[in-house]
């Protein structure tokens, strides 16, 4: 058999694997570039950017939980004009597609980063941060209007290929997702970090000094298994991209069968530098060993138990 085809489309962004890192885990992935071959990725999504440099929370900012971690890192970046004048001219010495997370405190923030980023040249794709509120602002993925308002202002600055990256936390996840398709996204990402919180029972002391923080790892996967099958259900043509609790080709196959087009590679990626392009060795193994041509036929190809 031939070497199998491991391309997937995001609509018009075609990647050349289904294995993504996900936003927040690899910093602008220039830290890992003498650990990782980046070019080996399906597609690399930096950190969320901000119209102006920010350094996040106060710590304690991480703690970890017995099948995750909790952080509350906040929005810390570089701001969007030193990305694009220090870490951009670097990532273009790399073939890998480019995914920009942004995020801001109002649907007007977003949309002057977005107009940023479509000034310049060698990105993919952008990845909206809808789910990660700073101290002066609600998440935007609490509420369809949210939701719409910032999709839909960014969409009006930028045609480049747009993911709407949503949480689990505002309740009934499919009308926030159809609400964001509806205002032009070219796809969604699902999910962000579940809402959580720890607490030191011999200090009697929270364990992040946010109270409250973001978790996230093999614990949430389930939540976000269930979240791509049901937005799958209503959605049948969006591209979706999978994320959560990904350590194993195991978790891979698992978010492909339900529904997702490709997957992102998040807490994984601290407990082991290379895991998202072992995933890809592993992917294409799986593929050869089995004679399946294309990964494509494995989205959606779940069955009932019986």
């Amino acid at each position: 058999m031939s070497r199998p085809d491991l391309s997937v489309n995001l609509g018009q962004l075609r990647l050349p694997n289904p294995i993504m890192v996900a936003s927040g885990t690899f910093g602008y992935g220039l830290e890992y570039e003498r650990l990782v071959d980046l070019n080996q990725l399906g597609a690399l999504v930096v950190r969320s950017l901000t119209l102006r440099p920010q350094v996040g929370n106060a710590p304690l900012r991480l703690a970890e939980t017995p099948a995750g971690m909790l952080n509350a890192i906040g929005l810390q970046n570089e701001g969007v004009e030193a990305f694009i004048l220090e870490t951009l001219p670097r990532l273009r010495a790399y073939s890998v597609p480019l995914i920009v997370s942004i995020a801001g405190e109002s649907p007007e923030e977003y949309a002057q980063v977005a107009e940023r980023l479509q000034r310049t040249s060698g990105l993919a794709g952008l990845e909206l941060n809808l789910a990660c509120p700073s101290p002066s602002h609600r998440a935007f993925d609490t509420a369809p209007q949210l939701t719409a308002e910032v999709v839909r202002a960014v969409r009006q600055t930028t045609d480049l290929p747009l993911f709407a990256k949503l949480s689990a936390n505002g309740g009934d996840l499919v009308p926030i997702a159809q609400s964001a398709v509806e205002a032009g996204a070219d796809g969604l990402t699902l999910i962000h970090s579940v809402a959580g919180l720890a607490v030191n029972p011999h200090t009697r002391r929270f364990r992040l000094a946010s109270r409250v923080g973001h978790l996230t790892g093999p614990a949430i996967k389930p939540i976000a298994l269930c979240a791509v099958w049901q937005v799958r259900q209503a959605l049948p043509e969006v591209p979706l991209i999978g994320v959560g609790g990904i350590t194993s080709l195991d978790d891979v196959l698992e978010f492909l069968l339900v529904g997702a087009t490709a997957v992102q590679v998040g807490t994984g990626n601290y407990l082991c530098a290379t895991l998202s392009t072992d995933l890809v060795g592993a992917l294409t193994d799986y593929l050869t060993q089995n004679e399946i041509g294309t990964v494509r036929e494995l989205v959606g190809a779940v069955r009932d138990v019986m």
